[in-house]
């Protein structure tokens, strides 16, 4: 049982560590960035395409705001891991590669 307490304060402080390493990477000035962002015309174009795609498909404008987001995020999400298996794959090339000395 003592294992298992150890191991979950071990858990718990790399848990904490991670946060506290995350929380230092972020810009505490988040509230002008969101403004400067939100003033962008890039989103004045996605507001027009929420506008299309709720009309288009006759769906709410949160709905349609929603499809918008999630479809972004997956083709990030898609690319992200096409990004890591390329890696992955010149990572077993290089491995596969006799070393010469």
């Amino acid at each position: 049982m003592l294992e298992s307490k150890d191991n979950r304060e071990s858990v718990q402080l790399l848990n904490t560590a991670i946060i506290k390493a995350k929380e230092k990477k972020i810009d505490t000035g988040y509230e002008e960035r969101l403004k400067e962002a939100c003033n962008r015309p890039a989103v004045k174009a996605l507001g027009v395409a929420v506008a299309h795609l709720s009309e288009n498909q006759k769906i709410s404008r949160d709905q349609a705001a929603i499809q918008i987001i999630e479809t972004v995020k997956e083709l990030e999400s898609i690319w992200a891991d096409y990004v890591i298996m390329e890696g992955i794959n010149n990572l077993k090339n290089i491995l596969k590669t006799p070393s010469v000395h």
